[in-house]
């Protein structure tokens, strides 16, 4: 019954967050709650099931989390995104961008968030698609791959959100997890670029069928670029004052440019991934040792890049608006170490309820053939959670705090069912997505063109 109670817990989150559009973190604890009584953990144990398995990944991943976001948040205010990638364009050209930008989307900037990153990559896409193709197929490039870059970051790259996540419930080093994400994520994000470049000089793309003129209204046209916000009503993510998460390029955005050299801006986020990899380097080559370890570890590095970011704000902007940007920073990162949170609760659950062992069977691999088995199951999984929910974060923790409980029985490494997962949580990206329709609005696509990356 095990089983069939666990079905009906995936079916109750996916029914909750698509069909009522309930909040993910509502819907999973909901559906946490079910699994635990109807299997017989009890009414204390279903409890203690939620609140420990909450506690757990917190204590693995919540100031990492935290401290990810808030780096992000300090960085998009100095306007190191668009300094970055004026310095791409003249290095490499406009028919290079492409790869440039996924490149750096996928490497140097997976802790701005994923709606951030859409609204600042898509002035440049739309300004610079006529350059990079002249036979109109420009846009479909940029637009695969900034939507690659941006995801192949989130789920690949430390310290991208769903990196963290991943690895926290499946206890997988951090420094191992860089090691490998640094370079399957940018690589994974080239590849995609490349395919999807051959496909749309081809028949794939249509620019008469697949991009439209936009015609916005004077209060969309005034928004700039959160004008997908304004266009429903909403409120872009931190748009309460200048240098805010979320805001689009503004002029006094623009100046602020020039306050804070690139390569200065880049460290907060360039010397906490060194510090990580020199751990894990240390680590495996027996180099280590106390300051190293101190050093190496993921919170403290995060940490002092946070401490660098927030007194490159204050120098640029002032203590008013470094405050105003953390306070920004702050809103965003609440629902996200909720969601993770739960994910955690949901592992607990699960393995209290028995389900665990059954998973174990599933997974159990004994030859080569069922390690690969046992990979695919794992995308699988997140990949139709993803399809299911349309949330690459949710379907990721969701998948991952299924598999945690059965990770120790199976002889499958904890890294390789993480990656995949990663991977199987970028899976068809599709109309129940929220960042569908904010790519197509923001990009100018039709329905049938934002299908298409």
């Amino acid at each position: 019954m095990e089983v069939v109670h666990t079905g009906i817990a995936i079916v109750l989150v996916i029914g909750l967050i698509i069909g009522l559009k309930v909040d993910p973190v509502i819907s999973l604890v909901t559906a946490c709650l079910y699994l635990g009584l109807a299997t017989g953990v009890g009414l204390g144990g279903t409890v203690e099931a939620v609140t420990v398995g909450f506690g757990d990944i917190m204590a693995k991943v919540g100031l990492l989390i935290g401290f990810g976001v808030l780096i992000g948040a300090l960085l998009h205010s100095l306007g190191t995104f668009r300094k970055l990638v004026r310095v791409l364009l003249g290095l490499v050209g406009a028919r290079r961008l492409p790869y440039a930008l996924t490149g750096a989307m996928a490497t140097i900037f997976p802790s701005i968030y994923v709606d951030v990153q859409v609204v600042l990559a898509a002035p440049i896409a739309r300004s610079s698609a006529p350059h990079v193709d002249a036979r109109g197929r420009g846009l479909a490039h940029l637009a695969g791959a900034i939507g690659t870059g941006i995801f192949a970051g989130y789920v690949f790259v430390i310290p991208g959100l769903a990196a963290v996540s991943i690895a926290g419930l499946l206890d997988v080093p951090l420094g191992t997890w860089l090691l490998y994400g640094i370079v399957i994520g940018p690589v994974t994000a080239l590849v995609t670029t490349f395919l999807f470049g051959l496909l749309a000089r081809g028949r794939y793309w249509n620019p008469a069928l697949d991009e439209v003129e936009p015609i916005p209204t004077a209060e969309v046209a005034a928004a700039g670029d959160n004008r997908w916000y304004v266009e429903r009503g909403e409120v872009a993510p931190g748009a309460v004052g200048r240098g805010t998460v979320g805001t689009g390029p503004s002029e006094e955005d623009a100046k602020d440019d020039v306050d804070v050299p690139l390569a200065v801006s880049l460290l907060p986020i360039l010397v906490p991934l060194v510090l990580i990899a020199l751990g894990a380097f240390a680590g495996l080559f027996g180099f280590s040792n106390a300051l190293i370890d101190f050093l190496g570890d993921a919170n403290i590095a995060l940490f002092i890049g946070l401490i660098g970011a927030y007194v490159l704000v204050i120098a640029a902007t002032g203590r008013e608006g470094a405050t105003e940007v953390l306070s920004s920073g702050f809103r965003t990162t609440g629902e996200i170490l909720l969601v993770t949170g739960v994910g955690g609760s949901l592992g607990a659950v699960i393995e209290a309820s028995g389900m665990g062992e059954v998973l174990a069977g599933v997974f159990q691999a004994s030859a080569g053939a069922a390690v690969v088995t046992s990979i695919l199951l794992a995308w699988l999984i997140a990949a139709v959670l993803h399809l299911a929910i349309g949330s690459v974060s949710v379907a990721a923790i969701a998948a991952a705090g299924i598999i945690a409980p059965v990770l120790g029985s199976i002889d499958v490494a904890p890294l390789a069912i993480g990656l995949a997962i990663a991977s199987g949580s970028m899976f068809a990206l599709t109309v129940n997505s929220n960042f569908f329709w904010m790519f197509k609005s923001l990009l100018n696509l039709t329905t049938r063109g934002r299908s298409s990356p």
